[in-house]
């Protein structure tokens, strides 16, 4: 959680519900998993933050010019989260944190406009307490179904695993810009 809240592309969507899992399976505590997520959030967030503080906007499009392709984040990406951020202000730091994808941006325009930590640290805690609960509890409720989704996922294996790779091939496509159609 604190690499995807650090601009890292590790999906709180796998990682969440996996740790909600194991803690159906009794291996970890339900609460001690969202808690720990969200913390973790808030600790890749901080640095993110951080990141947004130091540098100035140019030098910060620079990098994502030079090395977003590494972690799929892309400049446009950025001016999304700083026209979010201005638009919305400061609460739309807490609300990005129930929001896929750019739950994980906001932090550096929130570094780069200078708000304040305590307000920071707090919407982003609780933002992330949210949807941490929510993907664990997703897990935790599959928990004891998996088995049971197993003959319809057999079923339907091939066109699953060629959908799903048809869509991360289509979203590397699409932040990495490998293959260029005409218009």
């Amino acid at each position: 959680m604190a690499l995807e809240s650090a601009l890292i592309p590790i999906p709180s969507e796998v990682t969440m519900p996996f740790a909600g899992f194991l803690a159906a399976s009794g291996n970890l505590s339900l609460l001690m998993v969202i808690f720990v997520g969200a913390l973790g959030n808030l600790a890749g967030s901080l640095l993110a933050y951080a990141v947004g503080l130091m540098f100035s906007e140019h030098t910060i499009k620079n990098i994502i010019h030079k090395f977003g392709k590494i972690f799929l984040l892309t400049v446009d990406d950025y001016d999304k989260s700083i026209s979010w951020f201005n638009k919305y202000g400061e609460r739309v730091v807490f609300f990005t944190r129930i929001l896929p994808a750019v739950r994980t941006f906001i932090s550096l325009p929130a570094g780069l406009f200078k708000m304040n930590l305590l307000k920071f640290s707090i919407y982003t805690f609780v933002g992330s307490l949210i949807w941490s609960g929510f993907l664990a509890y997703v897990g935790f409720t599959l928990e004891g179904k998996w088995n049971s989704l197993e003959p319809y996922y057999r079923k339907f294996e091939l066109g699953i695993v060629l959908v799903f790779v048809f869509l991360v091939l289509w979203y590397l496509n699409h932040k990495l810009k490998i293959v260029k159609f005409k218009k």
